[in-house]
């Protein structure tokens, strides 16, 4: 009974879990850009009105409309696809804000489908001279739009954005194309957008893209890499939303793996500058084990041969992650898969001992102040889960991308609890606290 009832009151939050409004765009009041320094203050007014596009990649399934356009929609294709779409920002005044309509999208390209192709030989398995050669084209169609993008940026940095639960492919470019608006579409700007928002529902659907979330870490593991290799690419910024930040632990799990056995990290072997998870829906020692697991497996080659006391240095790599003890949203994650403790609901004040202490060894100086944590205060809705489209985190995420302040930087607005552990600033608070232009 006691489960029954936890698993509907799970599937209530869930009814208002769905979409993760949190990538849905709010008004952007100048007077709520919290940043003590020029060029920072006005980042969230100074914004395009002009069309652009963004490059996405994709292991949706392509649906084909009547008239010949292409979307893509919530069931899994067994190929990794790529593309532009189009993005026009329209004036919504009765609303109070602009909105961002989504336009043409158009694919470029397309891996093979998996699993790849093989043979039998004299001397044992092969991939197919079919597959190799496909893959080969793919990977470098998609590095050519890459390098195109880049080429035109003020900034040689890409930055992808991975959505939530229950997102469709508008709600994700949507969402990325806000990101790379706030950052003045300054950077190379990507979505991995993977098969969310399947029929199974607000109820049901959860279970679904949980899997499909699963399902999904090998392709973008191969994009991100393949990304990372593009010439004239200098930095990767990765970030993720909600059950986005499953798929993005994921892969840094593997690729930080890939890198160790060969010597390497993902600073160095893959221009990994920022992974940032927003309202993380995964279970905090999931999210440990995934994130550092290299670091506590001795026996792992590193090189040719275990070195039970070597480390490769992080250089740039950083670990950025908010959450908010009111995310209420995350309540349902946690009823129905019974998880001790969301990562997107830490409570630096409640949190126990023993993680408390694990999670200061993972900031601390000794390992180069890899990770911070951010509280935001209130979440910004009722649901405590839509935080991420709020002025003051959108400030922070600015300074740390564009600006590369580090936490305690007095272009953050960030209240220091006890290090790695920060508190956002109320938006407002901080817009007052500013000396005046």
């Amino acid at each position: 009974m006691g489960y029954l009832c936890r698993t509907i009151a799970g599937l209530f939050l869930l009814v208002f879990l769905a979409g993760c409004i949190a990538q849905r765009e709010v008004a952007t009041d100048p007077a709520l850009a919290p940043s003590p320094l020029a060029g920072t203050r006005t980042v969230l007014s100074r914004q395009s009105s002009e069309a652009f596009d963004l490059l996405y990649v994709t292991d949706r399934a392509p649906v084909t409309a009547s008239d010949g356009t292409l979307s893509y929609g919530a069931e899994r294709a067994m190929f990794l696809g790529f593309g532009n779409v189009a993005i026009t920002p329209t004036d919504n005044s009765s609303r109070g804000k602009d909105e961002l309509r989504i336009g043409t999208i158009s694919e470029a390209g397309r891996f093979p489908a998996t699993p790849y192709g093989v043979v039998v030989t004299a001397t044992g398995l092969r991939r197919t001279p079919a597959a190799v050669v496909a893959h080969a084209q793919a990977a470098a169609s998609l590095q050519a739009e890459v390098a195109r993008r880049v080429a035109t940026a003020s900034r040689k940095e890409v930055v992808v954005f991975i959505h939530g639960y229950n997102n469709g492919f508008d709600d994700a470019a949507r969402a990325t194309a806000q990101i790379c608006r706030s950052l003045q579409n300054q950077f190379a700007c990507i979505v991995m957008t993977w098969p969310a928002g399947g029929k199974g529902g607000s109820f049901f659907g959860y279970n679904i893209d949980r899997e499909s979330s699963e399902f999904a870490v090998a392709d973008f593991k191969k994009a991100i890499r393949i990304i990372a290799e593009t010439k004239g690419v200098e930095r990767l910024h990765l970030l993720a939303h909600s059950r986005g930040t499953d798929v993005l632990a994921s892969v840094i799990q593997q690729l930080a793996i890939e890198a160790y056995v060969v010597r390497s990290s993902l600073w160095q072997r893959y221009k990994i500058a920022n992974a940032v998870f927003f309202a993380p829906d995964i279970d905090l020692d999931v999210a440990s084990s995934k994130l550092f697991a290299w670091v506590s497996d001795p026996d792992l080659a590193f090189g040719g041969e275990a070195s039970p006391s070597r480390l490769p240095s992080q250089g740039a790599m950083h670990l950025t992650i908010y959450s908010s003890p009111g995310d209420k949203a995350l309540s349902a994650s946690t009823l129905l898969s019974g998880s001790v403790l969301r990562l997107g609901q830490l409570d630096v004040d409640r949190l126990p001992k023993v993680r408390s202490e694990a999670a200061s060894r993972w900031g601390g100086s000794h390992m180069g102040r890899l990770v911070d944590f951010i509280e935001v205060p209130g979440g910004g809705s009722f649901l405590g889960h839509s935080y991420f489209s709020d002025p003051a985190v959108k400030a922070d995420l600015v300074a740390l991308i564009r600006d590369r302040a580090k936490a305690g930087d007095p272009r953050r607005q960030l209240v220091e609890v006890k290090r790695p552990f920060w508190r956002i600033s109320d938006a407002r608070q901080a817009s007052r606290s500013l000396p005046p232009n």
